[in-house]
């Protein structure tokens, strides 16, 4: 087998690299296409997020449209580079202030467990930390350029 040549090298690198600015690029409008998504279904179909607020928090169904309201609007921010940094925190931010729910659905098995397997509902949890660290790196952290 031949070795490669220099420029080969270079090349395939450079296309290494191109490919993965795309990819940073693209990650705003995924994240953004996901929330605006998720807060829609806020709204078409709002009780099944009722049952998941915590009981000793106070109306339900405002929770639900006004978290709904703020996915979508994050959602939409995170795809504009001129709100994005600012839209990535709100959505942090947002993912936060709704864990209680999904601690909720893990711990309450009796209610939940039936609907979701358990593994899942405790899988949740997790996935929150995930979406604040892709959020924080694609949105807040990016450097200017690629936001």
């Amino acid at each position: 087998m031949r070795p490669k040549s220099p420029a080969m090298d270079d090349a395939g690198t450079a296309r290494q690299q191109r490919v993965k600015d795309d990819m940073r690029k693209f990650q705003p409008y995924l994240i953004g296409l996901l929330f605006v998504a998720a807060g829609a279904l806020h709204f078409k179909n709002p009780r099944m997020y009722e049952a998941i607020v915590p009981p000793f928090l106070p109306a339900h169904r405002e929770l639900v449209l006004t978290s709904g309201f703020f996915e979508m609007l994050g959602g939409l921010g995170v795809m504009f580079p001129q709100t994005r940094r600012a839209a990535g925190y709100g959505l942090i931010a947002l993912l936060i202030a709704v864990f209680p729910a999904n601690v909720y659905m893990a711990v309450d098995t009796a209610k939940f467990g039936k609907l979701v397997p358990t593994p899942i509902l405790y899988g949740r949890l997790p996935l929150q930390f995930f979406l604040i660290y892709w959020i924080w790196v694609a949105c807040v952290k990016a450097r200017p350029e690629q936001r």
